[in-house]
């Protein structure tokens, strides 16, 4: 089980996550989207395709840019489509 917080507050659980790049991508039904709102920021990786982030909020504070999915994958990376990753600078991810 693969779990990640910020500030103790669980941001997303699951047993069913993909390692790609040394980084868990977790499914979206096992993310608990309450904690997060859309960020207009996106980057493009050469292999996944463009990605799409999230901000996460948690007892009034913001965590810019805290997650990031893939809405639309290149075809080598369809299995991590909507899946969503978390930068382990800014949340606690124990493994």
């Amino acid at each position: 089980m693969v779990k990640v917080t910020l500030n103790g507050t669980v941001l997303a659980e699951s047993d069913k996550t993909i390692v790609v790049e040394n980084n868990h991508y977790f499914p979206p039904s096992d993310v608990k989207k309450e904690y997060f709102n859309d960020s207009p920021t996106s980057t493009i990786c050469g292999w996944k395709g463009t990605a799409s982030y999230y901000n996460a909020n948690v007892g009034g504070e913001t965590v810019k840019d805290a997650a990031w999915y893939y809405p639309n994958t290149k075809e080598a990376a369809n299995n991590i489509k909507d899946y969503v990753a978390f930068y382990k600078n800014k949340v606690t991810i124990e493994a």
